[in-house]
């Protein structure tokens, strides 16, 4: 089928007394974001199905793309953190998603909307709408104004939750390594809690005891680093002036021991390898979650404790129509967690799928990707989304 891509700009205005992004978003008191919108030709709809990622930009990845293909009319929104996560602010992008979403439905005239979690946009979407459906947040996990509770965010009338995961902050909870020693000194580790290392006492397949504690560290780091990035932030308040923000390096965040073993939470993946390619190195690299943040960013995106994005928790407050579907060969979701969601959805109407051995981009896989695009627009003509 022949598409049409088009070019988006949604502009808003600021109104928050912290911009974290420099230039053309937030600054200047304007927020600027881009997307693509492809739409079918010669085939209108009511319907838009609204892609967005708290951090990338989706337009080039397949799934948007073949949906479209298959005669759905969709846009892929970018926020204003676009391709860097370092100042990410949850808040900030749900009131983004909500501009394009008042766009499509004031200008473009959509009558409905299908909004699409796929991988990270996956809480995204569940934080929006529990929002949109039953707002309360004021401020942000770091105590800016933020006021979600009247900013009027539309609902979406559908939801297809897609080889997502619970939150950017679980999974940092499932893959920071615990065995560093010294935040300022990454090279001081513990041998019994280094997998990576050939020495490790501790090898595939892990006895429970020691699933046990790995998890158990895991937590007890990613809970300090955020003491400190609260201690941090108290001291600049206390401090007064114009220092208000600080950038930091965490190292070593991609230490998941499902990348080793087959046997915890078992799915059709391939043991040894990743989403972000091996996983020693995506460990060490620069590329790992939350490699680069700055304090308020850490709160409200990482800090399991403390982000509004839990995507259970939101799960809970959504009433539209629900799509979850599972990947079973997902080397970056974790195999619970589509359940997890399907089961935590307030929606009457819900439906659990697995493509079996579908990886989470469907890489040299047209077949399962079709199969995912036909379990979507058949489900969508169920919910008649398709007019």
């Amino acid at each position: 089928m022949e598409l049409s891509s088009e070019w988006v700009h949604v502009a808003y205005a600021e109104t928050a007394t912290f911009t974290e992004v420099y230039g053309f978003s937030g600054s200047q008191g304007v927020v600027n974001c881009e997307g693509v919108r492809f739409t079918p030709k010669c085939r209108p709809s009511k319907t838009l199905a609204v892609f967005m990622h708290p951090a990338s930009t989706l337009q080039l990845l397949p799934v948007p793309r073949a949906l479209a293909q298959a005669g759905v009319h969709v846009l892929c929104a970018g926020s204003r953190f676009a391709r860097n996560d370092t100042p990410l602010i949850m808040e900030k992008v749900a009131l983004d998603l909500g501009a394009y979403i008042r766009h499509a439905k004031e200008k473009w005239g959509y009558e409905k909307i299908l909004l699409c979690g796929w991988s990270g946009g996956g809480s995204l979407s569940l934080f929006y709408q529990s929002q949109a459906e039953k707002p309360s947040i004021t401020r942000t996990p770091a105590g800016d104004e933020v006021n979600l509770k009247d900013a009027k965010l539309i609902a979406a009338d559908a939801m297809i939750f897609q080889a997502a995961h619970l939150s950017r902050a679980t999974m940092l909870s499932e893959t920071i390594d615990p065995s560093v020693i010294d935040e300022s000194e990454p090279d001081r580790r513990d041998p019994e809690l280094d997998i990576y290392h050939p020495r490790c006492p501790n090898q595939p397949p892990y006895r429970k005891d020691f699933v046990r504690r790995f998890r158990a560290a895991q937590l007890a780091r990613l809970r300090k680093r955020t003491a400190w990035v609260k201690e941090s932030l108290e001291i600049l308040k206390k401090k007064g002036g114009d220092e208000l923000e600080r950038g930091f390096v965490t190292y070593r965040t991609m230490a998941d021991i499902r990348f080793l073993d087959a046997a915890i939470d078992p799915n059709d993946r391939r043991i040894g390898s990743c989403y972000m390619g091996k996983p020693e190195t995506a460990n060490t690299g620069p590329i790992g979650l939350a490699r680069f943040s700055t304090l308020r960013a850490w709160l409200s995106q990482w800090s399991i404790d403390d982000t509004n994005a839990d995507g259970a928790k939101c799960a809970r407050s959504i009433s539209v129509p629900f799509l979850a579907i599972e990947n079973s060969a997902d080397d970056a979701v974790p195999q619970p967690h589509a359940r997890i969601i399907h089961d935590a959805a307030a929606s009457r109407d819900k439906t659990f799928e697995v493509i079996k051995g579908a990886t989470h981009y469907y890489q040299g896989q047209p077949e399962l990707l079709q199969q995912a695009v036909d379990l979507c627009v058949g489900w969508m003509d169920k919910q008649g989304l398709l007019d």
